[in-house]
């Protein structure tokens, strides 16, 4: 990467500060990072992103474009500059001005998105020009998660700019957003270059030791027969569909049906559909011909192999009919309307979409559910108890609720949302001193009244005025129009030195750019937001404090259950998901620092969150173990790597399994020949023996054999079946890894020497296989395991598949179908070099494009071999400290 040889930031900036050691590390790779003019570094609050982004734009050394999220974190980055790395602010030319850019140009998202809207008539060619004409050779952008959809386009335009290079820098890549969002991400900010693992700053003391803990509730009475009515009313409407006459009847005069053979281009690009109307039809007792099953890939005795018409089919059949392509069916329509009219009485239709599992309504309604306002009394309670004066408590949630700030003790009962001051309400109402309280939000501060001396002595003297909530010994304290800043500054110094000790406000105040490392304790009680706010919220808790050098946080999050769902429910199903933006330390057994949830160990039922409280109680009382629990895992380790986790079903282990299958396999071989030596052969030596006499030994032999045959090998056979597959799925697991690898190898989507890298297979519990690569760069693991999670999960719709139908396979129950990752499958010859790899080291197999016709035949029956499958493996991307 050349440098400009006029231009002096190398010169007049330098850190005046040692770096870290995780910093230090990745500075030194920082030339290789950079070789292809893009970077994208994760980085968790915490640890010093700012100031390595300054660093980079000192080492890069060209005229800048720095965006970020906010005002408050655009000045940051301005102040970090001038505290960090400038000894004289004259010495390098700064600004905010876009209009005017200087050597280095602090702005907005918001601001560029105004700046090409209002001062470049939305003109693509304008923007490049302008800033082509400033000079600008490097953009940094700051958190680009935040980007609404309205701000992608004047910075995917600047990508366009010549031999400019990108930075981009943020605490959590947005992996719960939308697949166009998420899309959008990586397309700007490319795939992941390095990231600083929180495990690095917990060692190098720059974050402290926490954990995370779950608080469950249950829904009111009158929710949960809510939710019981909701289940029935569903199940009824699909059971009475597949008994309505007229409905099957219209169904089997669709094309795709009525006249399969003459409209199969059609089917094979909409195979979802035609899956579906043959899975209602199965359902409705209606045979199903040979043809039509043949598409499949099923024979007439495999209809029994058809999927259950679960819900998930009945949206696609019904939004098909109901919203797809209502206006279609004219006269037919009244055949529809009755099965329209009931489902919007219950509630799962709206204009464009079909929702019968309900998990956004109920997730709404559970996650929002005032019962997690006892949840957070409780753990008000233990905490309080457990920290005594040195708790420093902050609770976030979404909203305010200001209707209920005048409500008395006896009006409690009348709260019927969660939001701040529900939270504030229930707390002092409840037992909780009042004296420990406040209220810190953008529109509404309420203090206590013992508070207000000393909040005045860290203000000017008309920086303020309040009012008393009436009946209370509370203050709600206003602040004039030039005193806002200040007024947070000052109750944040009251918190961090005990004048108060619990703080409840909005996570858009406090969730993110709010500093305070006083806080040991968080509870979350937001279900507004995402991967990314609960990382940053999660991020104001974790920090070292100056004045707390033990300091060990506990973070709260709220569940509240769905007493009708074996696995919890919508509420907890979502905070799953949200535990994979975050790794933390295994609450119990050898401590293992890991993402995901389930480092928790746990299993939520229906039935059991009084004891899962109770076990998170008891753990979370014990800091000083949440802290010895880091050092020792810490102590095994050395980097974070990215790895594959592949989760069988039954969770047993393989080696179980096939000792299983094995006994299993000797158990019917002896058990059979008993019977056939005792009961089965003298049977018939007495039925034959008119065969011995007339026709001699080896005819009766042959004949006996045959009894045999068929008297034993069915269980036999799938007893051997079994013990076969646990014998090989792991190997075959193995075997595609390394195809992955040597493709990768072989098309330069590695570039670290092939010897450095080590392969490796594990099972560390029962039923999980965990595939991961020792010695190559994060960017290179995190392909890796993208890559090979394409061929293992159920095919979708690749350019390429790869068919391997032998016998043997077939009738072990192995995929036959594999995709071929879409980096491979954009050019033919990058396929055929995988293809090569995979007959070298799983055998014969073909190679299918399924962008022609004969391609989507086949790649129907791929995709609905996956539906019929009896052993299931699900596969996600894991992040562990080893």
């Amino acid at each position: 990467m050349s440098l400009a040889p006029d231009f002096t930031l190398t010169e007049h900036l330098k850190f005046i500060f040692p770096w870290r050691s995780y910093q230090d590390k990745f500075l030194k790779d920082f030339d290789k990072h950079i070789e292809d003019e893009h970077l994208h570094v994760i980085a968790p609050p915490g640890s010093g992103k700012t100031v390595l982004g300054l660093e980079m734009i000192r080492r890069v050394n060209k005229k800048t474009l720095v965006f970020t999220p906010t005002l408050t974190i655009r000045n940051q980055w301005n102040d970090r500059l001038g505290d960090c790395f400038l000894k004289n602010s004259k010495d390098v030319n700064c600004g905010y001005n876009l209009k005017k850019p200087a050597d280095i140009t602090f702005s907005t998202y918001q601001s560029l998105h105004a700046f090409f809207k209002n001062e470049m008539n939305s003109s693509s060619e304008k923007l490049l020009d302008f800033f082509r004409n400033a000079g600008i050779k490097n953009i940094v952008l700051d958190e680009a998660h935040h980007l609404k959809n309205e701000w992608w386009l004047p910075l995917f335009e600047l990508k366009r700019l010549e031999n400019c290079i990108y930075i981009a820098l943020t605490a959590t890549p947005p992996y719960d957003s939308s697949p166009r969002e998420l899309r959008n991400y990586f397309e700007l900010c490319g795939a992941v270059d390095a990231e600083i693992t929180v495990p690095e700053l917990v060692k190098e003391q720059n974050l402290c030791p926490h954990q995370d803990y779950i608080h469950f509730s249950k829904p009111s009475i009158e929710r949960i027969n809510d939710i019981l009515d909701f289940r029935e009313q569903i199940y009824h409407f699909v059971t009475a569909l597949t008994g309505n006459i007229k409905f099957i009847e219209l169904v089997k005069t669709h094309p795709f049906y009525k006249e399969t053979e003459a409209v199969l281009p059609q089917i094979y690009e909409a195979p979802k559909l035609y899956s579906a109307l043959l899975i209602f039809l199965n359902a409705s007792k209606e045979l199903i011909t040979r043809e039509k099953l043949e598409i499949l890939g099923l024979t007439e005795e495999e209809q029994k192999h058809i999927p259950s018409f679960s819900y998930e089919w009945v949206e696609v059949l019904l939004q098909y009919y109901l919203v797809d392509f209502k206006d279609a069916y004219g006269e037919d329509a009244a055949v529809l309307y009755p099965i329209e009219k009931e489902l919007r009485r219950i509630g799962v239709l709206d204009q464009k979409r079909l929702n019968l599992i309900g998990d956004q309504r109920f997730y709404k309604s559970l996650s929002q559910s005032v019962t997690k306002l006892n949840s957070i009394l409780e753990i008000t309670n233990l905490e309080a108890k457990n920290m005594g004066d040195s708790l420093r408590q902050v609770i976030l949630s979404d909203y305010i609720r200001k209707e209920f700030v005048d409500i008395r003790q006896n009006q409690l009962h009348t709260i019927n949302k969660l939001g701040v001051i529900p939270i504030f309400q229930h707390l002092r109402f409840n037992g909780i001193k009042e004296q420990y309280l406040g209220v810190l939000t953008g529109s509404l501060i309420i203090l206590h009244s013992s508070t207000i001396d000393e909040l005045r002595k860290h203000l000017p003297a008309d920086a303020i005025t309040w009012e008393q909530i009436p009946a209370s010994s509370f203050l709600i304290i206003k602040p004039n129009a030039t005193s806002k800043t200040l007024l947070i500054g000052a109750i944040t110094h009251l918190f961090e030195t005990g004048f108060i000790k619990i703080l409840i406000g909005t996570k858009s105040l406090l969730g993110e750019g709010w500093d305070c490392p006083a806080i040991n304790t968080l509870v979350l009680a937001s279900f507004v937001g995402s991967f990314v706010m609960s990382n940053q919220m999660r991020g104001r808790a974790i920090r070292v404090s100056p004045n707390q050098p033990d300091k060990v946080a506990n973070i709260w999050h709220l569940a509240c259950v769905d007493p009708t769902a074996d696995s919890g429910g919508a509420d907890y199903n979502l905070l799953q998901r949200r535990f994979d933006a975050f790794c933390g330390v295994s609450l119990t057994g050898v401590p293992v620092i890991e993402n995901g949830s389930d480092r928790l160990n746990i299993k939520v039922g229906s039935n059991n969150s009084e004891d899962l409280n109770l076990h998170f109680r008891n753990l979370a009382s014990n800091r000083n173990l949440v802290k010895s629990r880091w050092s020792e895992a810490i102590e095994e380790g050395a980097v974070m790597v990215n790895e594959l986790k592949l989760n069988f079903d039954d969770n047993q282990p393989f080696k179980v399994k096939r000792k299983i299958a094995y006994d299993t396999t000797l158990k019917y071989a002896l058990a059979e020949i008993g019977l056939i030596l005792t009961v089965v052969l003298p049977e018939i030596f007495i039925s034959y023996l008119r065969v011995l006499i007339s026709k001699g030994i080896i005819h009766f032999i042959v004949v006996v054999a045959a009894a045999l045959a068929v008297t034993l090998m069915p269980k036999f056979f799938k007893a051997s079946k079994l013990y076969l597959y646990f014998g090989r799925i792991d190997k075959d697991i193995e075997a595609i890894a390394k195809v992955v690898l040597r493709t990768m190898i072989n098309l330069k989507h590695i570039h670290t020497p092939p010897k450095n890298i080590v392969l490796e297979i594990e099972e560390p519990h029962a039923g999980v296989i965990n595939c991961y690569l020792k010695g190559a760069t994060a960017k290179e693991e995190k392909l890796f395991i993208s890559y090979l999670q394409e061929v293992i999960l159920p095919i979708e719709n690749p350019r390429y598949i790869l068919a391997q139908a032998n016998w043997l396979r077939e009738q072990l129950g192995f995929s036959s179908y594999f995709t071929v990752p879409d980096v491979f499958a954009q050019r033919k010859e990058d396929a055929l070099v995988f293809y090569n790899f995979w007959t070298q080291h799983l055998g014969e197999c073909s190679l299918y494009f399924t962008r022609n016709l004969r391609g989507r035949k086949l790649l129907l029956k791929a995709r609905f071999q996956a539906l019929k499958k009896d052993t299931h493996v699900s596969a996600k991307q894991a992040t562990i400290w080893k």
